[in-house]
C-alpha cells in the first residue's frame, strides 16, 4: 500500500509537471476523442484514489500545493499520458518534444510506474478528465470546490445482517438486467397481509403464497406506456388507499412519451421534453381479488426535461387513523426532472412550478386546477398565494423514497440522491424548503459553476433546512432510502432507520431517535452475511450495478432487494463481531 501510495503520489507530481510548463513551445491541445471512462463505479473509483492520495494537493480551480487540473486531458493525448506515467525518460530518450521540453526546464526525471494496476490508473484519469473537463464549463468562475467535502468517513458497526432468500421476480427481459424491480408495497385486507412488487418494465406482481402472480401489466393496461430510456422509467410506484379494503382504490405513477396529452404542468415549447410522468387512480371491482378488474382516471400528468429524476414515490402515511387530517392524503415525490444540469434550473426553483417537490393532494376530485382531486386545507401554500397548492414540500432533486418511523417518532423521511458529491436524507416538514438547485447536503451548490463539485457555505445561513443523514461519494453514489425496523423478531434492530446505496450496495443504519432536525446523525455501516459467509451485495451481483432497494411489511420487518437480478431477501437475524 505505502508503495502504490507513492505511485499515485508521483502521479501528482506529473501533473504539477505538465501544468506548470506554461511557457513551452511543444504545448499541445488536443481531441478529447481517447476513451476515458465514464461510468459512475468507475469515475467513482477513480475520485476515491484521487481523494486518497491527490486531493490534498489539487484540485481543478486554482493553484495550491500543487497545481489545478482544469483542463489537462485537453492539453495531452491520453496515450501521451500513459505513456509517460509508465516510462517517463523512455519517452524522453525517444525524443518526444514535450517530454525533452520538460525535461529541460526540470532537469529531473520522473519517476516511473511500471506497478501501477491498469485499471486504477484508467479509473483516475477518468475522473480527472471529466472534472476537468466540467470545471471549463464554469460560468460563474467560483472558486473553491470541494473533492472531498465529508472528511469523516463511515465506519462499520458490529453488526453484520443476516440474510436469505425469499422469493425472485420472474425476468422481465432476456438481457441484463434481467428484471427492473422497484417497489415492495403492503397493505391488509380481511385481517390478511398482502405483498406487492412492481418491475419498471410494467408489471405489478402479488405475492401470493411465496409466489409472484401478475396483478396488473400496464403494458397491456396503458396503450402509450414506456419504460425507456433511464434507470427510473416505466411503472414508477404503487400505493394503495388506507381504505382500499373497502374503496377499491390503488395509485399508480408511470411514463409516457413526450406530448401524449396536454400537461397539466407543462413545460414552456421553448424548453425539449423528454417525456412525461402520469398519476393514475385505479378502482378495483373486487378488492380481495387477483389480478385486477376494474376502472381508471387520470390524477395529473408532467412534463419532463429529460428521463431522469421523475415521479418514483407515492404513499399515503401509514400512522393515521379515520378523521386525522393527514388520512387519505397521497404524497408524491415530483424530481427535477434534470432540469437543473439541462440548463434550466428555475424550474425547480420555483414555488410556483412543481418540479423537485413532494406534493400532498386528497384524490377526490376538487379544487384542483384540472378538477381531478382535491387540494387539502392545512397544505402550506393552499390558497396558492405563495407558491403551488399541491406542494407540502420542496428543493429535492429527486426525492427518491420516503417513509415514516413507526417505532414511536413518527418521523418522515425522505431521501434525496445528490449529483455527484453528496447523498442525503431529510425530515420531512411542512412548507420545508430543502435547497435544490442551491444545495446538495450542507454545501452550496452552483448550477452554473463546475457541477462536479459542492463549495463551501456559510454555516450561520439558515435560508434552507439541512438533512438528518448525509455521505459523500467517497462513501457510494446514490442513496436508497430504506425503513425503521420495528419488528419483535430482532431485537438489535428494533429502533433503527435501516438505508443503503443503490448501485454499490453498502448497507447502512441510524438510530431513529438520533435524528433530529437541524443535525447530522451519526451513519454507521452493516456487514452483510448469506449463506454462512461474509459477502458483499456487490459480490452477490458481479458485473453488474447492485440496484438496492428495501421494503417491509406490516410486522415492520425488513426486506432488501437488488432491482436488476429480482431477488428479494429477508433479513432473518443479526451477528455481533469485535472491531
Amino acid at each position: 500500500m505505502k508503495h502504490f501510495s507513492f505511485l499515485l503520489s508521483c502521479i501528482c507530481l506529473f501533473f504539477f509537471i505538465i501544468s506548470s510548463c506554461q511557457q513551452s513551445p511543444q504545448k499541445q491541445t488536443v481531441e478529447n476523442s481517447a476513451h476515458y471512462p465514464k461510468s459512475e463505479l468507475e469515475v467513482q473509483h477513480g475520485m476515491a484514489l484521487f481523494n486518497q492520495h491527490c486531493a490534498s494537493c489539487h484540485n481543478f480551480m486554482g493553484n495550491e500545493i500543487g497545481p489545478n487540473l482544469n483542463g489537462i486531458t485537453s492539453k495531452v493525448s491520453k496515450e501521451w499520458l500513459v505513456n509517460f506515467i509508465h516510462n517517463p525518460q523512455a519517452v524522453i530518450d525517444q525524443k518526444d518534444e514535450r517530454a525533452v521540453a520538460l525535461f529541460q526546464q526540470y532537469k529531473m526525471y520522473m519517476p516511473p510506474f511500471p506497478h501501477i494496476k491498469d485499471k486504477d490508473l484508467d479509473d483516475l484519469l477518468g475522473f480527472i478528465h471529466k472534472f476537468s473537463e466540467a470545471e471549463k464549463k464554469n460560468k460563474s468562475n467560483r472558486t473553491g470546490g470541494l473533492v472531498d467535502p465529508i472528511k469523516k468517513k463511515i465506519y462499520p458497526s458490529d453488526l453484520s445482517l443476516v440474510i436469505e432468500e425469499w422469493l425472485t421476480i420472474p425476468p422481465s427481459s432476456e438481457t441484463s438486467p434481467k428484471t427492473r424491480i422497484n417497489k415492495i408495497e403492503t397493505l391488509k385486507t380481511q385481517g390478511k397481509e398482502r405483498l406487492f412488487v412492481d418491475d419498471l418494465r410494467g408489471k405489478l406482481y402479488e405475492i401470493v403464497d411465496n409466489k409472484p402472480l401478475v396483478y396488473m401489466d400496464f403494458q397491456e393496461l396503458e396503450e402509450q406506456f414506456i419504460h425507456t430510456p433511464g434507470f427510473g422509467t416505466g411503472l414508477g410506484s404503487v400505493a394503495f388507499h388506507p381504505d382500499f379494503e373497502h374503496n377499491g382504490r390503488l395509485y399508480t405513477t408511470h411514463t409516457e412519451p413526450a406530448k401524449t396529452q396536454p400537461a397539466d404542468f407543462a413545460i414552456a415549447d421553448s424548453v425539449p421534453v423528454k417525456l412525461q410522468w402520469v398519476l393514475l387512480e385505479w378502482e378495483t371491482q373486487s378488492p380481495s381479488a387477483t389480478p385486477f378488474s376494474g376502472s381508471k382516471r387520470e390524477l395529473l400528468r408532467v412534463d419532463m426535461v429529460t428521463q431522469i429524476h421523475g415521479v418514483q414515490e407515492i404513499a399515503f402515511n401509514p400512522l393515521v387513523q379515520k378523521g386525522d387530517a393527514d388520512y387519505g392524503m397521497l404524497y408524491v415525490g415530483v424530481g427535477d426532472g434534470g432540469a437543473a444540469l439541462a440548463g434550466h434550473p428555475y424550474l425547480c426553483d420555483d414555488p410556483n412550478r412543481i418540479w423537485g417537490s413532494v406534493l400532498r393532494i386528497q384524490p377526490e376530485k376538487g379544487n384542483s386546477a384540472n378538477g381531478n382531486y382535491s387540494i387539502p386545507k392545512d397544505n402550506p401554500f393552499a390558497d396558492g398565494n405563495e407558491g403551488l397548492p399541491e406542494i407540502w414540500a420542496r428543493g429535492f432533486r429527486n426525492p427518491h423514497r420516503f417513509s415514516w418511523d413507526r417505532s414511536g417518532t413518527k418521523k418522515m423521511l425522505i431521501s434525496n440522491i445528490g449529483q455527484h458529491s453528496v447523498e442525503e436524507v431529510n425530515l420531512g416538514e411542512k412548507g420545508g424548503h430543502y435547497g435544490w438547485p442551491h444545495r446538495e447536503g450542507t454545501f452550496l451548490f452552483d448550477p452554473e459553476a463546475n457541477t462536479e463539485l459542492v463549495y463551501p457555505v456559510d454555516e450561520t445561513d439558515s435560508t434552507f433546512i439541512p438533512p438528518v443523514l448525509q455521505y459523500d461519494h467517497d462513501e457510494g453514489n446514490a442513496v436508497s432510502g430504506g425503513y425503521v425496523y420495528t419488528s419483535d423478531l430482532i431485537p438489535d434492530l428494533k429502533g433503527k432507520y435501516l438505508f443503503g446505496d443503490i448501485p454499490r450496495g453498502f448497507l447502512f443504519y441510524a438510530d431513529a431517535t438520533a435524528i433530529e432536525q437541524g443535525k447530522q446523525a451519526n451513519i454507521h455501516g452493516l456487514g452483510l452475511e448469506f449463506k454462512g459467509e461474509k459477502t458483499s451485495l456487490a459480490a452477490m451481483n458481479p458485473n453488474q450495478r447492485v440496484d438496492l432497494r428495501f421494503g417491509t411489511n406490516q410486522k415492520g420487518e425488513v426486506f432488501i432487494f437488488t432491482k436488476s437480478n429480482g431477488t428479494i431477501y429477508r433479513i432473518t437475524g443479526v451477528k455481533k463481531s469485535t472491531l
